[in-house]
């Protein structure tokens, strides 16, 4: 008679060793941060200033328009 191992199948998106529970560190849904509220603008720039956002936001992968709302607030902020 011969015996013939079976092998495991491995779900790589299992995890693997001892699990440790660790306790929960989120907030509640009502104590999250919120977005302000936003509103929408017409705004000209320079060709080479939005070719620079664009290209900048491309290897960050997220919208140029959101990197330069990013820049305007952190600007309004700082001189508030």
């Amino acid at each position: 008679m011969i015996k013939i191992k079976k092998k495991r199948l491995v779900d790589p998106d299992m995890p693997v060793g001892k699990l440790t529970i660790i306790k929960d560190f989120l907030p509640p849904p009502d104590q999250l941060v919120f977005p302000e509220e936003t509103v929408k603008v017409t705004l000209s720039l320079t060709k080479s200033s939005l070719e620079f956002f664009k290209r900048q936001a491309f290897r960050q992968n997220i919208k140029y328009q959101r990197m330069i709302r990013e820049v305007v607030d952190r600007y309004a902020k700082k001189f508030q």
